[in-house]
């Protein structure tokens, strides 16, 4: 693990200051928490409580601070590199030379995208051996489960995060649940300010990176995952959650080993040049069949969600015999991984992960200090926050209209326009090429154990919202018959929150889908993000059970 020094932004080296407690003079932040320190620049207002530095920030830090004292004895700043014309003041010249030597050590460091499964070349190494040893640690984080009643109550939560870089993993609303991540520093105070505003709450989870270390078993050697490829042809199991690398040479061996029913296309590329693969599953039995486009992992962090697309796809290929009906009926395009570099980021650096890996260079460099308020600095771990766009806020449907972000340090950016990412561009485009075979989009998602349904953006229901709850109701049926799952139906705004951009939306609103939904996996919130790897099985049983029910209905009803 990389070390690191913590430094007070207010007091110094080493000297962290008790949570709730602010220095004479100072106000405190909603219900006595402390509100962020400032510095004497200029730009850096509303900075994290105590910024968490790596030795590749700490000379970013030497570097561009010696730079500035050679730049105040200098009469002449208007050639700085990254700034228009002259400096306006020291913050924006500390700005300029800070990004710029940031751009030098990050060549330095070899801080290029690569990692497993993407990234080629001696720079890819250089990249995926610096990420390996640098993971996010989530050491007494909690989670706590709200249930804000007011319309007041929502606001002042909303506040809480924004000011002190709390992050919600479903947002509060009125009269429902919000889970809510929370650092040990604000925990004893959070908990105050919830008790003294009568917001109801529970405790989820007490330490986090204890359920991390829980939840995805090892292989037991390397020795016996040689053995397991050697035999069967692939390293994948039903055991525990697999890296990209893992899932696209499972796509590889099908493709060869079953190339009559199973064709493996590379639709595009995704932002840090990992393959994005779909398996078109046909028999080639039925002339003119409908199709059924499934995806999952388009948000990094929900592992269940391509694990559970990965047993759809054996469902319908390995055990073939087993499922000729919905086979032989329908062709079949799966893409289990939609967000491959945040899916592989999750995996080696950030559990959390819920964006894609794309860089958001602010168009003025002060762009990214007014986002440090939302409790993320620029350099050291935390400069990652503010890259990356949400994959599901990112598609050119009433995008972001509502529930999606402006700001590149949210988890919920929509990114700067439409289809700005290489990966929802790759899937629209591919998804639009057969939109008149394609009858029915299934997007696969964790955790809530929900059937969501068109639209997001509105609680006005399509006209055809009968038709979709039908099948839908039936789905929810036949996964309940298995296990008892609890599952519920209806739109995003009715059960959980109002997005916008979705691509369930987009699938139904612009590609004319006319049974598109969006599968929220298990569970209902015991271990939410992190499903122990003994569930994965039964989750992928269950959720094939629905997609059987959807897909016998499309054969019934296409001509």
């Amino acid at each position: 693990m990389t070390n690191r020094i913590v430094i007070d932004a207010e007091t110094g080296w080493n000297t962290p200051r008790k949570p709730g407690h602010s220095p004479p003079g100072e106000d405190a932040g909603p219900g006595g928490l402390p509100p962020k320190e400032s510095v004497a620049v200029a730009e850096f207002s509303h900075v994290r409580r105590f910024v968490v530095m790596t030795p590749r920030a700490l000379l970013s830090l030497v570097l561009a601070s010696c730079v500035l004292v050679l730049l105040a004895s200098s009469s002449s700043c208007a050639s700085l590199p990254g700034d228009s014309g002259a400096a306006r003041d020291v913050g924006g010249v500390f700005t300029a030379v800070f990004t710029w030597f940031e751009a030098a050590v990050e060549y330095m460091f070899g801080m290029i995208a690569g990692g497993d499964g993407g990234g080629k070349g001696a720079k890819g190494k250089r990249r995926a051996a610096i990420t390996k040893n640098r993971g996010r640690t989530y050491t007494n984080y909690q989670v706590l489960r709200l249930r804000p009643t007011t319309d007041e109550d929502v606001q002042e939560l909303k506040t809480l995060e924004d000011e002190h870089g709390l992050e919600f993993w479903s947002p509060p609303v009125k009269n429902g649940t919000s889970d809510l991540m929370i650092p040990p520093d604000v925990s004893e105070y959070l908990r105050e300010y919830l008790q003294d505003r009568d917001i109801e709450f529970t405790v989820l989870t007490n330490d986090l990176e204890a359920e991390i270390k829980k939840q995805n078993p090892k292989p037991k050697s390397k020795y016996s995952e040689k053995l397991l490829k050697t035999d069967k042809g692939h390293p994948l199991t039903w055991a525990r959650f697999h890296r990209y690398k893992d899932i696209l040479d499972y796509l590889d061996y099908l493709g060869s080993t079953i190339p009559d029913l199973v064709k493996i296309v590379t639709i595009g590329k995704s932002s840090e040049n990992r393959p994005l693969k779909v398996a078109h599953i046909s028999s080639g039995k039925r002339k003119d069949a409908p199709a059924i486009w499934i995806d999952g992992g388009i948000h990094g962090r929900e592992w269940v969600a391509p694990s559970t697309a990965l047993f759809i796809l054996k469902q319908l290929t390995e055990n073939y015999n087993t499922n000729k009906a919905v086979v032989d009926g329908i062709d079949w395009f799966i893409m289990p991984v939609a967000n491959p570099d945040g899916y592989e980021y999750s995996h080696s650096v950030d559990r959390f992960w819920r964006k894609n890996r794309s860089k958001n260079p602010a168009k003025r460099y002060e762009d990214y200090y007014d986002e440090a308020r939302y409790g993320r600095f620029f350099w050291g771990d935390d400069a990652e926050t503010c890259q990356g766009v949400d994959l599901n806020r990112n598609w050119d449907f009433h995008w972001k209209e509502i529930g999606a972000s402006s700001s590149p340090c949210k988890p919920t950016f929509a990114g700067d326009r439409p289809f700005s990412e290489p990966e929802t561009r790759a899937m629209s485009d591919f998804i639009m090429d057969r939109s008149d075979q394609i009858k029915a989009y299934l997007s696969l998602h964790s955790y809530s154990q929900m059937l969501l349904l068109p639209w997001g953006y509105t609680k006005q229901n399509p006209k055809d919202y009968d038709d979709l709850m039908y099948v839908g109701r039936k789905a929810v049926e036949a996964l309940q018959r298995l296990y008892g799952t609890p599952y519920k139906i209806g739109t995003s705004p009715s059960l959980l929150y109002p997005t916008s951009g979705s691509s369930d939306d987009w699938a139904k609103g612009k590609a004319g889908i006319k049974y598109s939904y969006t599968l929220e996996l298990r569970d209902k919130g015991t271990h939410g993000f992190l499903l122990p790897a003994s569930q994965i099985v039964p989750t992928g049983r269950e959720t094939f059970a629905a997609i059987k029910t959807i897909a016998k209905h499309v054969v019934n009803t296409s001509d």
